[in-house]
């Protein structure tokens, strides 16, 4: 029976839903297919270093967070870690529990070699399905998911039961007419769910009191089964980081835990022959969390392989290139790490030409309504809330005929999957397809019109304009030395048949395509009444500076150029830089075809229209270094498209604000891809997307693998793997600025969460000077002074 919980004490009852709450915020949101972001799956535990870190995922979800042994031997065998770095991770680690020499090092990992991933605690499910044979994990994955999708959906369900209701109100009103559990041999669940109280924090209190969960076991145990929900509860962990985005909360992650406790609830009751094992279980759940001697072993070998990799980009940062005179052609990129192939290949084409690295929404944080939609867009980082509104509604007659025509397009969709229609829509309409079908197959569908160029919705007075054009130039750098034109480059994918197509596109526009705030600055800046408040701005244009839009494609290196209001006058110009866009293009995809598995230079643009290509493009896989400084750092050194590049002139950054921005916003969304590609590569069984051929789509969600189950979030494993072997080097992102060490240090100080990263190692943090590795930050707000000959020895 359940218990009663009327006299329980209120500091209990405290304890149990502080614990509950803190479970969920060590889950990562994971964001919806319509506006995929990389997330960092080990944002809960980012005041852990990486072996507390692991101890702790071993506990709760049964996965390793480094490599396994035998692949840092292997990458020991071919130079990629070498003795030295071995030896400097070794110094390096605070942990008495460190094995005592290198050569010791080694023998650990020789001894680790493909062990078996560790073991998480188990839940009573797990307990419960040993001792009958009935694999409850995962009836109860199947149970919850069917009904979450439904729940949850976006726009794909035909019909969702209880639209409007909390998680866990909808959860029960299902469970209660749900005899699949019952069917499956747990009987009574019905009556169960309808004995449990019917308010959230009361059914948690109720469930940890008959599981005998302490004040002690509670935090892990809760944490335990909320990695068991995968991705419906990173699902939840989005909703409320939406939530506290605007001031607001959200408690469908305390429902799901609730509905996951009445599971382990009912069959603790209905399988008492488990009880002394799952009062052990809870025992364990119960002691501190203490990485092993193996674990930190680990660790340290992951420090070593990121300096192995530090080490071989020192010795590509060996001083700055003085630039030449004023560039005829000025390209601003985004600073995703396939930017710095274009770039490389765009800056060899022209001795006058400059490229430029900023992130790709250019400073401008918009809440954008695209022609003929409804959905209001944020394309910005998701770090931020949006403060400007735009709208591409062009002419407002056919804005609204492209509305009526998007509704028509979802109604007939919904039309055709209807249960009622479906078969019979193919029966008659089959043929009809077929020459569409063909033509799509084949990469014949056409390219789509640009839409109408976005505008401010309300306008903007001339000082707000000049305010703004001057502040995102400075962010820029680009105050003065601009070129005739300068081309602003947003980004975005290229994909066919591909649920992730979001996650190609920019990171830093919230999963969009980057040309509309391209297009909004170049317009911005173009406008004369902006230009005539630069000047006193601080920021100097000369009169013949075109600012031009433009859009990158990273599947097939094809670059969109808008001509928003552009003066035929230009027309010249804007060819040459055409001509010399195509030049690179042809560079680009040359490098990029040796990593694409099958590829040439000249099948790029055929696979990104190919149905049934699992790679059109790589992403940023392979991402390993941020560097912020002067592009005479940079320009010339081959990067291997695996540096985020983001210009920075300290010296003309007064008071230090862009410097602040940039370690607060662009390191940060930069680290989260860095680490989604890292934990999606070394656990993907639970922080990765699963395997491509088998996806199927849930509610505009997100992801399942077959039929029904547990929601997949992270990278596929097509994403990070080339099918023999990993595509990308999981490394912790080397952050390299070009700016005074003191200045870093006050950021940090003022930013708790930010030094954390660096502190706690999932970011590693240098200080160039005359594009040099000049010294290495250490944990504590210090830094050491590195010699660059020593690290590119």
């Amino acid at each position: 029976m359940l218990m009663n919980h009327a006299d329980i004490a209120p500091a209990r009852f405290s304890a149990v839903l502080e614990a509950a709450e803190a479970a969920g915020r060590a889950i990562p949101p994971a964001f919806p297919l319509d506006a995929t972001v990389a997330v960092n799956p080990f944002l809960g535990q980012t005041g852990q270093d990486l072996a507390s870190t692991a101890a702790r995922l071993a506990r709760v979800a049964g996965v390793r967070v480094t490599r396994t042994g035998a692949e840092y031997v292997a990458a020991i065998m071919d130079g990629r870690i070498r003795a030295d770095d071995l030896a400097e991770a070794l110094a390096a680690s605070p942990s008495p529990l460190k094995p005592a020499t290198v050569t010791a090092l080694r023998e650990v990992a020789e001894t680790l070699s493909d062990g078996p991933a560790p073991r998480a605690l188990p839940t009573v499910a797990d307990l419960a399905a040993e001792a009958t044979g009935i694999d409850w994990p995962a009836l109860i994955d199947k149970c919850i998911g069917l009904w979450a999708a439904g729940h949850f959906d976006r726009g794909q369900a035909l019909w969702s039961p209880a639209p409007g209701a909390e998680a866990f109100t909808a959860w029960r009103g299902w469970a209660l007419h749900d005899l699949t559990p019952e069917i499956a041999g747990l009987e009574g669940f019905c009556a169960h769910v309808a004995c449990a109280p019917d308010t959230t924090e009361r059914a948690i209190l109720s469930a940890a009191e008959t599981l005998g969960l302490s004040d002690a076991a509670a935090p892990t145990s809760f944490h335990r089964l909320a990695m068991s929900l995968g991705g419906w509860a990173q699902h939840a962990r989005w909703l409320l980081w939406q939530a506290e985005l605007v001031g607001d909360t959200d408690r469908t992650l305390m429902d799901l835990l609730a509905i996951r406790l009445i599971w382990d609830e009912a069959l603790l009751l209905r399988t008492p022959q488990i009880a002394d094992r799952w009062a052990a279980t809870v025992a364990a759940h119960a002691m501190p969390i203490t990485a092993t001697a193996e674990e930190v072993a680990l660790a340290i070998l992951q420090d070593a392989a990121d300096r192995g990799h530090q080490r071989r980009l020192a010795a590509a940062l060996d001083g700055a290139v003085p630039q030449g005179e004023r560039p005829f052609l000025q390209a601003a990129f985004c600073i995703d790490v396939r930017s710095e192939v274009f770039r490389r290949a765009l800056e060899s084409v022209d001795h006058s030409i400059a490229t430029i690295g900023f992130a790709g929404f250019f400073g401008l944080p918009l809440a954008h309504h695209a022609h003929g939609s409804d959905i209001l867009e944020a394309r910005l980082p998701v770090l931020l809330n949006p403060a400007v509104s735009t709208t591409s509604a062009g002419d407002p007659a056919k804005d609204q005929a492209a509305r009526i025509n998007a509704r028509s397009q979802r109604a007939w969709g919904r039309f055709r999957q209807a249960a009622v229609s479906s078969f019979a829509f193919v029966e008659a309409m089959g043929p009809v397809y077929a020459v569409k079908l063909v033509k799509s197959a084949l990469g014949l569908g056409g390219t789509a019109k640009a839409e109408p160029a976005p505008e401010v919705i309300g306008g903007m007075s001339a000082a707000a304009k000049a305010d703004t054009g001057a502040a995102v130039l400075k962010a820029m750098s680009l105050t003065q030395g601009h070129g005739a034109v300068v081309l602003l480059l947003g980004h975005g994918g290229n994909t066919t048949n591909n649920p992730h197509e979001s996650a190609y596109h920019c990171g830093a526009c919230g999963g969009y395509t980057g040309e509309v705030s391209a297009r909004l600055l170049a317009i911005l800046l173009n406008d004369p009444e902006t230009r005539a408040g630069l000047a006193e701005r601080g920021v100097d244009v000369p009169a013949d500076t075109l600012f031009v839009a433009g859009l990158h494609d990273t599947t097939t290196d094809d670059i969109t150029i808008y001509e928003d209001g552009l003066p035929a006058a230009r027309s010249g110009d804007l060819a040459t830089v055409r001509k010399w866009l195509a030049q690179a293009a042809k560079v680009a995809r040359a490098e990029r075809a040796v990593r694409l598995p099958g590829a040439r230079w000249n099948t790029i643009a055929a696979r990104a229209q190919n149905w049934a290509e699992i790679r059109p493009e790589w992403g940023l896989a392979g991402c390993a270094a941020f560097i912020a400084a002067p592009r005479e750092a940079t320009a010339g050194r081959d990067l291997g498209g695996r540096a985020f590049l983001h210009s920075y002139d300290w010296q003309a950054d007064a008071g230090f604000g862009t410097l602040e921005l940039i370690i607060t916003a662009p390191v940060v969304v930069a680290s989260w891809i860095s680490l989604q590609y890292y934990g999606s590569s070394v656990a993907p069984e639970m922080f990765g997307g699963g395997n491509k051929l088998i996806h199927n789509v849930v509610g505009g969600i997100g992801v399942i693998e077959g039929n029904g189950g547990r929601l997949r979030a992270g990278l596929p494993w097509q994403a990070v793997h080339d099918g023999e072997r990993l595509a990308h080097e999981p490394l912790r992102l080397s952050v390299m600025i070009e700016a005074p060490r003191e200045e870093m240090i006050k950021i940090l100080e003022k930013h708790a969460s930010v030094r954390a990263l660096f502190d706690n190692g999932w970011l590693h943090l240098f200080a160039l000077k005359d594009g040099k590795i000049d010294a290495r930050y250490l944990p504590g707000l210090a830094w050491a002074d590195q010699q660059p000959e020593m690290l590119a020895a």
